[in-house]
């Protein structure tokens, strides 16, 4: 394995990188904020996103090569509008940080597929008569080669890079620096909230097997549903390192962004009832709904991967958010009151009745009122701001794991739906899982009449 191939999974060295990333992202803006006293509004400004878009490629070029946690945080950043970048530079600073989404690392094939060889237990021509090895995507602890199984199906074969676990735990304990990086980038985001998450979850994400039986759980929720994909597990190919699936053919989230609005609307409102409705529904939470973990299908349909960061919610859990919603959608400040209090998310007296009532329309209006609303890149960053920024003025506030969990994996899929710019009444749509409504879309139709397993 070449130098630039090896995942370096020293905690210091990895600790160097990460640091060495901010400090120089903080030179550049303090550097920039000097010459910018003696330029004019106009110089200012373009070298202001000049020393962004410099940042960006910094940010992929790091944290892209890192993967395990550090890389994990670079696509939770890509698909978030971070609201500092001027609206002219904003889409290149968009393109850049998507790049993260599907890079695939320097790592040979030859040791990949020690891996592989290695779980199975024989030699790869044992279980596939076919096997490209360049890789077809990348994920932050491992990549996607598409195979043919002896006896005859086309998968996709996930295999976790060698010495993952330890570049995960040396990440672990470096995750401050990171995301000191991303609050700087993205100020008002909760991250610390984020590092109790990762620290909590992303240890289960090591663990293949436990990911298989997510993804089996999915599959079996979803199988036969009129737009929603989740394709079937090769159980008997599963290990601890190694995940085979069936194959999807679709397009990724860049080729998308082109379709007629009608078209992302459409591509939006699957996204919504998959990742917000569906966890109510069947209280299997997908946490990470990062752009490339979709693929947009020639018939309209949507296929879903990669099920590792993962919860799974009692109906306790559930009911707790459920109770919360119907109290923001009723616009009941007290009955919103009174169970933040009683589930000890906040500690205060009767005073903070009216306004936390005030944050919660200022993070929630866009599903709280009977009209259309289109999610723009600016709305998404907006309202994701406004969740981050929910715990100030309401002092020691607590926020239950699970809910933890939940607000991260909503606030992905707005920034996901922003740069969509789609748009629905996402009101109704919300109405269908907190007051069992009847549903007003095409898709809602369909899903109520061909998707009685999803609807169970």
């Amino acid at each position: 394995m070449s130098p630039k191939s090896k995942v370096n999974t020293s905690r210091f060295g990895r600790a160097a990188r990460i640091g060495g990333l901010a400090a120089g992202a903080a030179a550049r803006a303090t550097g920039t904020k000097a010459a910018n006293v003696v330029r004019s509004k106009d110089r200012a400004r373009e070298a202001e996103a000049r020393q962004l878009l410099e940042t960006a490629d910094r940010i992929v070029e790091v944290l892209g090569s890192m993967k395990g946690a550090a890389m994990k945080l670079g696509q939770t950043l890509s698909v978030l509008d971070v609201g500092v970048v001027p609206e002219e530079y904003r889409e290149e600073f968009q393109a850049k940080l998507a790049r993260l989404q599907n890079m695939a690392p320097e790592v040979p094939f030859k040791d990949m597929r020690k891996v592989i060889e290695q779980d199975l237990g024989g030699r790869l021509g044992e279980f596939f008569s076919d096997f490209d090895e360049e890789a077809i995507a990348a994920a932050s602890i491992g990549q996607v080669y598409r195979a043919t199984t002896v006896d005859g199906r086309d998968v996709a074969v996930k295999v976790q890079y060698p010495g993952i676990k330890d570049v995960v735990r040396a990440d672990l304990q470096n995750v401050g620096l990171v995301l000191k990086l991303l609050n700087r980038l993205s100020p008002g985001l909760g991250t610390r909230e984020v590092a109790e998450e990762l620290r909590e979850r992303i240890t289960e994400e090591l663990d293949y097997e436990l990911e298989a039986a997510n993804h089996r759980a999915l599959a079996r929720e979803y199988r036969g549903h009129p737009f929603i994909v989740v394709p079937e597990v090769v159980t008997e190919l599963c290990r601890e390192r190694v995940i085979v699936s069936e194959y999807v053919e679709g397009r990724r989230f860049a080729e998308i962004l082109d379709d007629d609005d009608e078209q992302r609307s459409h591509w939006g409102e699957i996204l919504f009832r998959f990742y917000v409705n569906g966890p109510y529904r069947h209280r299997l939470l997908n946490g990470d709904p990062h752009p490339g973990n979709s693929l947009f299908l020639d018939d309209g349909r949507v296929a879903f991967l990669d099920f590792g960061f993962f919860k799974r919610q009692t109906r306790e859990e559930v009911e707790v958010q459920l109770e919360v919603l119907r109290a923001v959608y009723a616009r009941d400040a007290k009955a919103l009151y009174e169970v933040s209090r009683r589930e000890g998310v906040i500690s205060g007296g009767p005073e903070l009745v009216g306004p936390l009532m005030e944050k919660y329309e200022a993070a929630t209006w866009w599903f709280m009122d009977d009209e259309e609303v289109t999610l723009t890149p600016d709305v998404a960053t907006r309202l994701i701001l406004e969740h981050g920024d929910m715990r100030k003025g309401f002092g020691d506030v607590r926020l239950p794991a699970n809910q933890i969990v939940t607000l991260r994996a909503f606030s992905l899929v707005l920034g996901i739906l922003g740069q969509l710019n789609a748009t629905n009444n996402w009101f109704r749509i919300g109405r269908e899982v907190i007051f069992g409504d009847p549903p007003v879309t095409e898709l809602g139709r369909r899903e109520l009449e061909e998707g009685p397993r999803a609807l169970a």
